[in-house]
């Protein structure tokens, strides 16, 4: 199912898709914000503007971002193992090269891309869920109340 180059559903694990429409429009269920770890980051697999891509979930207190895990230096997963991110204090490092991204804007403020950003992902909360959502525009989602 495709819209607007998304196709939505949720994450059932590993990757896979399932179709999940409500009221509200289309929307894809990636994880539960209680699953981000304060100040952390998780990985999940979702499908963007029709691609199956890797994306990054970062949280800083009632505040999540969303973003493509490539780097935009060299189009590599930032992680250094699946899922594993190097968070230093308040920045996010990419394992391959060292460059160093605010967190929650995506920008590289240090290393070989600096200048450039991690491009963002709309996502919205919903009853503890976070979701695609081709309507929002992609910006840090506020999940308190």
């Amino acid at each position: 199912m495709a819209q607007s180059g998304i196709q939505y559903g949720y994450a059932t694990g590993a990757g896979q898709v399932t179709s999940d429409m409500d009221s509200e429009g289309p929307s894809a269920r990636l994880l539960a914000v209680a699953d981000i770890p304060d100040g952390g980051a998780r990985e999940v697999e979702a499908c963007v503007d029709g691609i199956e891509e890797s994306l990054i979930l970062v949280r800083q207190g009632a505040n999540v971002s969303a973003f493509l895990n490539v780097c935009p230096h060299v189009g590599r997963r930032l992680e250094w193992s699946h899922g594993q991110f190097l968070i230093d204090q308040v920045r996010l490092v990419c394992a391959v090269h060292g460059a160093s991204f605010e967190r929650m804007t995506g920008v590289c403020v240090a290393g070989p891309c600096r200048g450039s950003a991690l491009r963002k992902v709309a996502v919205v909360e919903r009853d503890g869920w976070l979701l695609l959502d081709a309507a929002a525009s992609a910006t840090t989602v506020n999940t308190a109340g």
